[in-house]
């Protein structure tokens, strides 16, 4: 296969298995805008062009949103692929506050391909907060997914000056919490 085939069955593999889920957003958008914008600013902001790499970005989440088979992304996109969603797909059977940690803790230990794909993610994720939050997410939590999604990617910087910058300016602009007297008011840092 070309390399603009593989991408296409990607995203076409992609589609399929994340058809019927929608984003937290306020829109409920289609979730499978989410992997194709991680492909897209890996492309775009991060310079890449490796087919693998992208072709996983595109199917990242589906192991651990949608019942796929880690089989099936191998038979379809080779072992490479494989290896770099696994290395990014969360373990659903542990508590979520576990998955976040390991998420931290094995974060300087992935390859240089899944540190850029989890870059990418997380800087996807602060634009998406940002510019339309998930539906009942207070300011707190909202804060408390930029600080924690920086201590992912702090673990894992170095792979990429262009994508490390693009996520500290998405960074500084997360939503603070800002105690003044008795009561707690909203504020975003400008960066």
């Amino acid at each position: 296969m070309t390399d603009m085939q593989i991408l296409l069955k990607a995203a076409r593999f992609s589609a399929a298995k994340h058809r019927d889920q929608r984003r937290k957003d306020g829109f409920a958008s289609p979730y499978i805008n989410h992997p194709i914008c991680v492909a897209e600013t890996l492309a775009s902001i991060g310079g890449v062009e490796d087919p693998i790499l992208l072709a996983a970005a595109l199917l990242h989440d589906t192991i651990e949103d949608t019942g796929t088979q880690p089989g099936e992304i191998e038979a379809e996109f080779g072992a490479e692929v494989l290896s770099i969603v696994l290395e990014v797909t969360d373990d659903k059977s542990l508590p979520k506050a576990e998955r976040k940690q390991l998420q931290i803790e094995h974060a300087p230990h992935r390859s240089e391909k899944a540190k850029l794909l989890k870059l990418a993610d997380k800087i996807c994720n602060l634009r998406d907060i940002l510019a339309s939050p998930p539906a009942g997410w207070s300011l707190a939590r909202r804060q408390k997914y930029f600080d924690w999604a920086k201590q992912v990617v702090d673990q894992a910087h170095g792979v990429n000056p262009r994508l490390e910058r693009m996520f500290d300016r998405l960074y500084r602009q997360r939503p603070v919490v800002v105690l003044s007297g008795k009561a707690a008011k909203g504020a975003t840092l400008g960066g």
